[in-house]
C-alpha cells in the first residue's frame, strides 16, 4: 500500500515539475518581452507555492515597479522568503536593502 502510494505521488511530481518549469520560463519570456503583467500572473502563483526563482523575480518588479506597483517593502518581503531558500541573488538583494 504504501509503495502504491509513494510511486504515484512520484508520479505526480514528474508531471508537475516540468509544468512549474513551463510556467516559470513563461513568466521569463514575457519579461525579456517586457510584458511584465504576463509574467507577473506566471510567476505570483509559482512564488505562493514557494518557488524561489519566482519569488525572486517577483521582488524584482516590485523593487523596480515593473508591470506593479514600485513597493520595496513588498519586494522585500519577495526577496526575503527567496533568500530563506538560499537563493544567492536574492540573498544579496536583501542585503542590499539593508544596507
Amino acid at each position: 500500500m504504501f509503495r502504491g502510494a509513494a510511486i504515484g505521488l512520484m508520479l505526480t511530481l514528474l508531471v508537475a515539475l516540468p509544468a512549474t518549469a513551463q510556467n516559470f520560463q513563461r513568466g521569463l519570456d514575457a519579461a525579456k518581452r517586457g510584458d511584465y503583467g504576463t509574467a507577473l500572473l506566471e510567476w505570483r502563483p509559482l512564488a505562493a507555492k514557494g518557488h524561489a526563482s519566482a519569488q525572486y523575480n517577483l521582488g524584482f518588479m516590485y523593487e523596480e515597479g515593473r508591470g506593479v506597483p514600485l513597493d520595496r517593502i513588498e519586494a522585500a518581503k519577495w526577496y526575503r522568503k527567496a533568500a530563506e531558500q538560499g537563493h544567492a541573488n536574492a540573498q544579496r538583494s536583501l542585503g542590499m536593502k539593508y544596507e
